[in-house]
């Protein structure tokens, strides 16, 4: 019988083949009386475990293929941290010694208590890494009873295979690299998820939050993925099946025809040069920008070299990956984004209190100006890294003079520094502002005579100017990039910016929504900065414009403020 279900695509494409059921069978754990003579080898018996799951967790880490995702270090390394905290490596055994009851039971309730703190945490982000603490601990588990590992099918069947799983965690992604499955499905899962990030960055169709696909998928049934519509269809008919190999070959052909624009100048019909850059988060994203590409990196999330992580990374640290992504370029420009952690971005060592509404808190700029030696450290690293390529600097979330005034002594006071020391900088590093905050983007005079070039971050822009939390799940329907008010707001700054004779660019989802390119051209926008895999279809669009056709459509856009007639005046802008 055939039948469809329903959750939320992380990953486009199409995938059809057989199902793989990543076997994760909930452990069955007794409880027994632990005497006080065995309880010393019973404590040892979970440090035993500790030890056994700390040393697969590293063979992991070790075995990461090549190509693989920088983010799968990152995720095994929360994990190994996860292991080593005092919450699951000693709270159960305080347990132990306290009931007098065996370690499994120990460990499963110390595990359901943590995960009942973790689900009632307001922050979606924050709560999905119950999800994390839910996986370590499973192999904690296994590892005390004595279970084996996962079994996943051989190479040669994997090719052909849809893993689908209740959930599936860091390292077992490694292990699913190593077997190229056309996709995979899991019952859990977010759009913040490792799961989804992870399936994000290896390009593969992907659906998560399916909630009971592991209990109805058999083993070895057909399986039809749709990533663009969040839609597994489980035993097609010979029509559908037809149907969709017709649109997977399709979407094959589109993504090797766009390959070949990757050296087409980015054009317009009319002859304006449009400048296309990538985003990256870790050194190692070079290699994506190269191959996409980009004509320089609009933003370097410098934030990722803080997370996941017990320590801050130091001067030399940061100066070496700047300089690593500096000298790569070649001469092309690196914006750098100084430290924006905060809300659903956390580092360890950050110590940043819990608040009820961490966007609005102590994040970005704020946090970097509350802790001026970490800030300046971090500037010194850029200034130092700026002599061996074309950097630029670019300040998060501003929204008062005050900030940018204070920021820009403690610039002038590392360069003061590098200058005593003989370190060499270029004296004159551009500095940038991130138009993320309203604020801002209505009082622009206060900041254009002291920075050099602006980048809108439409993101958090939407996220502040509607009110909405991102990362909310139950508000997301919400989220609305064309809304009157967003549209009215970036074009005042891209217009604005230009009087100014200052450079503009857009680094959000925005930026790489191919929906949104001829509307951006047409607000005067030239610079967009977007993920490497995104660019070659923004870049299509850009070849296929005039913008002198632009003009009068996208002027009604901006005068039009009923939702339903908005909506139809893109499309038409986009089809017309």
């Amino acid at each position: 019988m055939s039948f469809a279900l329903h959750g939320i695509a992380v990953a486009q494409g199409i995938a059809i083949g057989r199902a793989h059921l990543f076997s994760q069978t909930t452990l069955e754990v007794t409880h027994y009386v632990v005497t006080a003579e065995h309880r010393p080898a019973e404590l040892q018996r979970f440090d035993s475990a500790l030890l056994e799951v700390g040393q697969e967790l590293k063979d992991l880490e070790r075995h990461i293929p090549v190509g693989a995702p920088a983010e799968m270090a990152a995720f095994i390394e929360l994990h190994r941290l996860i292991l080593k905290d005092d919450m699951l490596a000693r709270a159960p055994k305080q347990l132990i010694q306290q009931q007098g009851c065996n370690a499994e039971w120990a460990l499963k309730q110390q595990l359901e208590l943590l995960i009942a703190q973790f689900e009632q945490m307001e922050d979606p982000y924050l709560r999905q890494r119950r999800d994390d603490i839910w996986q370590v601990g499973t192999r904690l588990l296994k590892a005390l009873i004595g279970q084996p590992a996962p079994s996943l099918p051989p190479h040669s069947e994997a090719v052909d295979s849809i893993l689908v799983a209740h959930d599936l965690s860091p390292a077992d992604m490694v292990l699913f690299k190593q077997h190229p499955f056309q996709s995979f499905i899991t019952d859990l899962g977010g759009a913040t998820s490792h799961t989804a990030i992870l399936a994000r960055s290896l390009g593969i169709p992907s659906i998560v939050a399916l909630h009971h696909a592991w209990d109805i998928i058999r083993e070895g049934e057909m399986l039809i993925v749709d990533g663009m519509a969040g839609v597994v269809i489980v035993n097609p008919d010979t029509q559908i099946l037809a149907e969709y190999r017709l649109r997977q070959e399709q979407w094959h052909l589109e993504r090797q025809k766009l390959k070949r624009l990757r050296s087409t100048p980015a054009t317009t019909l009319d002859g304006t040069s449009i400048e296309l850059l990538a985003n990256i988060e870790m050194p190692d994203d070079v290699d994506a920008v190269k191959k996409s590409g980009a004509r320089g990196i609009g933003l370097f999330r410098t934030e990722f070299l803080f997370m996941n992580r017990s320590d801050l990374p130091g001067e030399e640290e940061q100066f070496h990956a700047y300089r690593q992504v500096a000298e790569a370029l070649r001469g092309l420009p690196v914006t750098i984004r100084t430290l924006d952690i905060g809300a659903d971005k956390q580092a360890e060592a950050g110590n940043i209190a819990s608040t009820l509404n961490p966007a609005l808190g102590l994040r970005a700029i704020r946090y970097c100006l509350a802790e001026p030696q970490i800030f300046l450290t971090q500037l010194r690293a850029i200034l130092r890294a700026s002599h061996f390529g074309k950097v630029q600097l670019l300040i998060p979330m501003l929204s008062s003079r005050a900030e940018l005034t204070q920021t820009l002594a403690l610039i002038e006071q590392a360069r003061h520094e590098l200058t005593q020391e003989g370190l060499a900088f270029d004296p004159k590093l551009p500095i940038g502002g991130m138009v993320e905050v309203p604020a801002i983007a209505l009082a622009l005079p206060l900041f254009l005579d002291q920075l050099d070039f602006l980048s809108i971050g439409t993101n958090d822009l939407i996220q502040y100017t509607l009110a909405i939390d991102r990362t909310d799940d139950a508000v997301a329907h919400l989220f609305d990039p064309l809304h009157p008010a967003v549209l009215g707001l970036i074009a005042h700054t891209i217009r604005t910016a230009h009087k100014a004779g200052k450079p503009v660019a857009i680094c959000g989802e925005m930026a790489g929504n191919p929906a949104m390119t001829r509307l951006l051209l047409g607000f005067g926008l030239r610079e967009f900065s977007m993920h490497p895999a995104h660019l070659p279809e923004v870049k299509q669009v850009i070849l296929k414009t005039s913008l002198t056709d632009l003009v009068s459509p996208v002027k009604r856009i901006l005068g039009t403020y009923d939702p339903d007639r908005l909506e139809e005046a893109v499309n038409r802008l986009n089809h017309g």
